[in-house]
């Protein structure tokens, strides 16, 4: 018999203790400066215990999807989660809609304006319809067997960059500050971000992607509407029906139904 799901909204606390209390067995390493977070996780993952938070108060050389260049203004998060999974890497990537539940139930317990926040596939948190965060997923193993997982996450909490390039219909960058005017150091941020991230870790992690997949589509940016999804190879245009088991985008266009594992997406 499948194991009986917990309710989405909210989960169930991992604990008694406070839903912000940093969760237990999890590092925190905190530096003032550092060429990247996710190189950083490359580099100190061999000698670690277990699943460690790493958060800069700057980034020399940080960057996004693709290997674009990441902005990394004052009082920016720039943070990584660096893990040893023991999933096959197809599920350790799901993690990104982990950590999108996550960024998302750390700025409702910041601003306590659910409706503002929404998820983009798939790895972006939009507010106010605005980029407030994105997610960057890198990995290291051999074969089928991930060695070290990192999750970069950076967060405009103070300003929205400035000055940097925005492909055409992109979303442009918002700030949280700025949007909401909730001021929140970096600091203060990861002791939101942290305890919800082993929330829905542990959720992941007993009852697989189902109630996560759920979960995200229930906070999805423009689910139902028509967008365009850009790869590498071709562009489509349709109606974003769904998320599917594997994480992948679902769009359906005049001509067919298209499942997309990888995509720039565009409203």
């Amino acid at each position: 018999m499948a194991s009986k799901l917990p309710p989405l909204r909210p989960l169930k606390p991992l604990s008694n203790k406070s839903h912000t209390a940093w969760p237990e067995g999890v590092g925190k390493r905190i530096l003032d400066q550092v060429d990247s977070t996710n190189e950083e996780a490359r580099r100190v993952a061999p000698g670690l215990l277990g699943p460690t938070w790493i958060l800069a108060h700057r980034q020399t050389a940080g960057r996004g999807r693709r290997g674009r260049a990441w902005a990394d203004p004052k009082g920016h998060f720039s943070a990584t989660l660096v893990m040893r999974p023991s999933e096959p890497p197809a599920q350790v990537a799901l993690r990104s809609f982990v950590t999108s539940l996550a960024l998302f139930d750390a700025f409702v317990m910041a601003t306590g304006r659910a409706a503002a926040f929404s998820l983009k596939w798939p790895n972006d948190v939009l507010l106010n319809g605005g980029k407030v965060a994105g997610i960057l997923l890198e990995s290291a193993g051999i074969g089928t067997q991930v060695g070290h997982f990192a999750i970069g996450v950076g967060v405009n909490l103070i300003d929205a960059p400035v000055g940097v390039a925005i492909e055409s219909r992109a979303v442009a960058p918002v700030s949280l500050a700025g949007e909401t005017g909730v001021n929140l150091t970096p600091e203060a941020f990861l002791d939101l971000l942290a305890p919800a991230y082993a929330q829905h870790e542990a959720t992941f992690t007993t009852y697989g992607f189902a109630p996560i997949r759920e979960a995200w589509l229930a906070r999805a940016a423009r689910l139902g509407e028509v967008i365009t999804a850009r790869t590498t190879r071709s562009e489509h245009r349709g109606r974003f029906d769904t998320v599917d088991e594997d994480g992948n985008l679902v769009l359906s266009t005049t001509t067919s139904r298209v499942v997309i594992p990888a995509a720039e997406i565009f409203f």
